[in-house]
């Protein structure tokens, strides 16, 4: 009978470990953070106007990181799903845009560990783009639509440090799109045009950075206050493009602040939430 029940607890506690193992893998880490931001922003779209407009925004953004198996674990992934909307003035005050974006971001991320401090990330990225741009003064040709799909180089640094024994983590991030395809008006055509007379045009454009030099970069700093890790950062968000003789960007500064979350993947969805000074990256 105890040879029995000694046993039993032996395969239990087999088990129990195994599955602590099994829990701690390093694939089996997510890193989650909502974001909210406002800031500046600064438009022009010579299809609607010639004119800049200059306003503020406001922006939400979600992301969540994991480690994969790809390359013995050496690869995260990111995604990052973002929207904004702003509203911006001409200079002599005459006019007005109003604008919405979304975007969302895939991203795969070879990670060198410098030293016990530092990360180096750097890989491909699949970036998504849509949204719209709206004036209030035009009666023909009121609004512009946006859409872009783009394949990007993302580089990410990651730094580990304390002030005495205060836990934080710098970052900053770059993603610069290489190659893609927008859809874009020829100047001066209109959608009644393109929709509903069809007529032939090159709508669909090929891009690159010499006609769409643009650029994304995020600077963060993650601190623990008490059980929650807190977020501050600052983004800026460069989208240009020069295509079918029209001139168009959207140029934003946004300081944002979150919340991060940090998981293990037990089993499936279940998840068991880290304590705040945990971090997986």
């Amino acid at each position: 009978m105890k040879k029995g029940i000694v046993s039993l607890l032996l395969f239990v506690l087999c088990v129990c470990t195994y599955g602590q193992e099994d829990s701690l893998r390093t694939n089996r880490y997510v890193v989650r953070s909502t974001m909210f931001g406002v800031g500046f922003t600064n438009l022009l779209d010579t299809y609607l106007s010639p004119l800049n407009y200059k306003g503020g925004e406001f922006r939400i953004i979600n992301e969540r990181m994991r480690m994969t198996n790809l390359m013995k674990g050496k690869v995260s992934i990111q995604n990052m799903f973002q929207m904004n909307i702003g509203m911006a003035n001409n200079k002599a005050a005459t006019g007005t845009e109003m604008f919405g974006m979304a975007n969302w971001n895939t991203a795969w991320h070879y990670q060198l560990k410098v030293n016990d401090k530092l990360k180096l990330l750097f890989g491909p990225a699949i970036d998504l783009n849509a949204g719209f741009v709206y004036n209030t003064r035009n009666s023909n040709n009121p609004a512009q639509a946006i859409a872009n799909g783009n394949m990007d180089i993302s580089g990410m640094a990651i730094y580990h440090f304390r002030i005495k024994n205060y836990p934080m983590i710098a970052r900053y991030q770059m993603n610069i799109p290489m190659m893609g395809v927008m859809f874009s008006p020829e100047y001066g055509e209109s959608y009644y045009e393109i929709f509903e007379l069809k007529h032939e045009g090159s709508n669909v454009v090929f891009t690159t950075p010499f006609n769409r030099p643009s650029f994304r970069q995020f600077i963060s700093l993650d601190f623990p206050i008490n059980i929650v890790n807190l977020r501050l950062g600052y983004m800026a968000d460069i989208q240009q493009s020069k295509v079918n003789h029209i001139k168009s960007h959207i140029w934003s500064h946004a300081l944002v602040i979150g919340i991060v979350r940090n998981f293990y993947i037990i089993k499936g969805k279940n998840k068991v939430s880290l304590p705040s000074k945990v971090t997986a990256f």
